[in-house]
């Protein structure tokens, strides 16, 4: 397990030895748009999406998150109803927590603060990505989505690691991530097969040099 983004480790395994560990399968709905926020998750193993259906029948990928990522803890707070799905992209195991005893763990621990530092670092995460959909080329979109991926699935070795492989990502999700069609994704991904950065296979990813990926990633 890494080290979570807002709280110290000692904090972490306080709150998640409040609740009950769940083992999803792939392709699981965690959480569910529309339902009330009784309860949030801690993310403990796996790679899951952020997605929204949209009135018009659209489907908007809003982020990917991994272990250490709390879940759903915006309706515990707010008492609204969810505003997304999430759903596993590959196994995952996470601690589902009951809202009450979140809402006390936090004030008890003063750690409200941390929380909002959270919610403000992704809220800056979404307005670069959506900066990065108008001004950058595919190529970098791509690798800086591989990228992120990767320190997400691998954050213990800072995503240094390889090779490394991402599985449960669909050419459909990854192409809706960086704002492309298939056609567009499969041209990308022969660009950084040929440059030696990944492998593919189904529903599969490998970062071979990751170097080279942040090579790619750095250009405008």
């Amino acid at each position: 397990m890494r080290r979570p983004r807002v709280l110290s480790e000692e904090l972490w395994r306080e709150m998640v030895a409040q609740g009950t560990a769940r083992r999803f399968p792939a392709r699981s709905v965690l959480l569910r748009q529309g339902a009330p926020g009784t309860h949030l998750l801690a993310l403990t193993e796996g790679l899951v999406k952020v997605v929204r259906h949209e009135r018009c029948g659209g489907v908007t990928l809003l982020a990917f998150r991994g272990p250490g990522d709390l879940l759903g803890e915006t309706s515990v707070f707010d008492g609204g109803t969810r505003i997304a799905d999430v759903v596993s992209l590959s196994s995952c195991t996470a601690v589902v927590l009951d809202a009450r005893r979140f809402r006390l763990f936090v004030e008890e621990h003063g750690v409200a603060m941390e929380l909002v530092r959270q919610a403000l670092d992704r809220l800056r995460e979404s307005d670069l990505y959506r900066a990065e959909l108008l001004t950058l080329p595919l190529i970098a979109r791509l690798a800086r989505t591989l990228i992120r991926l990767a320190a997400l699935a691998s954050p213990a070795e800072g995503a240094t690691r390889t090779p490394l492989r991402l599985s449960g990502l669909t050419q459909e999700e990854l192409a809706q991530s960086v704002g492309v069609t298939r056609n567009a994704l499969g041209a990308g991904l022969r660009r950084l097969r040929g440059e030696g950065a990944v492998e593919t296979a189904r529903r599969a990813v490998v970062i071979r040099d990751m170097e080279a990926l942040r090579l790619l990633a750095a250009a405008d």
